[in-house]
């Protein structure tokens, strides 16, 4: 669930700072698979703790600090930073990457809106036609995992298109942005109109300060927690406080300066969202009792098998089916390097819907059985999608070596 690493290049930071070794400590949780594998362990961890302590993992999650218990600290304060780093992501492909000029990036932005609208259908479909079904986990299966995704790409990519990861990380950002959106529009309690305006004179201010080329980190960090603060009491998702102030970061570097303001703060925060906020979150998301009773429902379950047929099929349907169309329908063409099982091996892997899909189901569900359900099935079906998306790319990645390695100079 961290954002990909930042394109900001470290030789330009500023040489004063941290020794060697944590210089090289900051260097590693740069990297999209230590990060996906320090996430993978925290939820391995929270699934531990909370079947051998239960009352130790309860009482922590419960344990209340300030207005909130350590648990909604974990999804709704210390996740802003990924969130934030989410924005600053966005905004960085908005103005130089991918999303620069939409011609081009067409044909995955179209798949990952179908990879997001045909998982929430199969949902509903599901739970509509079963007596017990439950709607209210529809965007659940709508959800990527970057982290995760980028991480497998990383460990099994040899071979494979370099064009692949342009569009998996176009089609991953997409569906942040649509997972953001459905955050703040769908999981949105009564609004508090004077603290949503609270919250939006500190985005202003933010971009104010941004655009008269003002302030430093002690006017940015506390005007930021503020903004938060704000949008917390105001109604809406306190973490989309990160995803504004991201978007409204300066991206381009001003004549005679080292990094604009996106590069810098991407390379600072990578480390603490990587190694700290993402992992606290999933130990405080992950950790479902895992009862014989619970695993016996989840092949019956209407939410697990919405949840289940989602991810495994609609992913896959979704990105595939959508990005064959707009080929067909639009002048927009599919990268010459990329072939249809390419793109069907990234609609699999964009199962992986892990702990972005475990906070919306904590949006959506807010406690109770159908949670825990919800959970586990998250759990169990993003590690099918990783085993299938990622043995697939896998076995495309071998083919491609062997293709180049019995080419010819002349066909090279």
């Amino acid at each position: 669930m961290t954002t990909p690493t930042s394109p900001a290049d470290p030789e330009r930071q500023p040489t004063a700072g941290p020794g060697p070794g944590r210089r090289r400590l900051t260097e590693l949780l740069r990297r999209d698979t230590v990060g996906g594998l320090l996430m993978l362990l925290a939820a391995v961890a929270a699934l531990l703790w909370a079947n051998l302590g239960s009352a130790s993992y309860e009482a922590v999650s419960t344990f209340v600090i300030g207005p909130m218990d350590v648990a909604h600290w974990a999804s709704s304060g210390v996740l802003t930073i990924f969130f934030f780093l989410a924005g600053l992501e966005l905004k960085h492909e908005f103005t130089e990457g991918s999303l620069a000029e939409p011609r081009k990036a067409l044909v995955p932005i179209a798949a990952a809106v179908g990879g997001m609208i045909v998982p929430a259908f199969i949902y509903l479909a599901i739970n509509g036609i079963h007596p017990a079904g439950d709607h209210r986990g529809w965007a659940v299966p709508m959800a990527t995992d970057i982290a995760f995704v980028m991480a497998i790409l990383a460990i099994v990519g040899r071979g494979l298109p370099r064009s692949l990861r342009a569009f998996l990380l176009t089609l991953a950002i997409v569906d942040d942005l649509g997972a953001i959106l459905v955050i703040a529009i769908a999981f949105t309690a009564d609004l508090s109109p004077a603290w949503l305006l609270a919250a939006l004179a500190c985005f202003v201010l933010w971009w104010l300060l941004q655009y008269r080329r003002r302030g430093a980190w002690y006017v940015y960090l506390p005007l930021g927690v503020l903004a938060w603060w704000c949008l917390h009491a105001s109604g809406v998702h306190a973490t989309i406080a990160g995803v504004v102030l991201g978007l409204l970061t300066r991206a381009r570097r001003d004549p005679g300066e080292a990094a604009a303001p996106l590069q810098r703060w991407q390379h600072l925060w990578q480390p603490i969202s990587s190694g700290l906020a993402v992992p606290i979150f999933a130990l405080f998301a992950a950790g479902v009792t895992l009862e014989p009773e619970l695993l016996g429902r989840l092949f019956s379950d209407p939410v697990a098998l919405g949840i289940a047929a989602g991810f495994l099929l609609g992913k896959p349907i979704g990105v595939t089916l959508t990005a064959w169309l707009t080929t067909k329908l639009t002048s927009a063409s599919l990268d010459p390097s990329l072939a249809w099982r390419h793109v069907l091996a990234a609609g699999l892997l964009a199962g992986v819907g892990f702990t972005v899909a475990i906070f919306v189901t904590e949006l959506a569900f807010g406690g109770g059985p159908e949670q825990d359900i919800a959970k586990t099935a998250v759990l169990l079906t993003s590690a099918c999608a990783a085993v299938l998306g990622g043995g697939l790319m896998a076995l495309l990645g071998r083919r491609g070596t062997t293709a180049a390695a019995g080419a010819t100079p002349e066909t090279r």
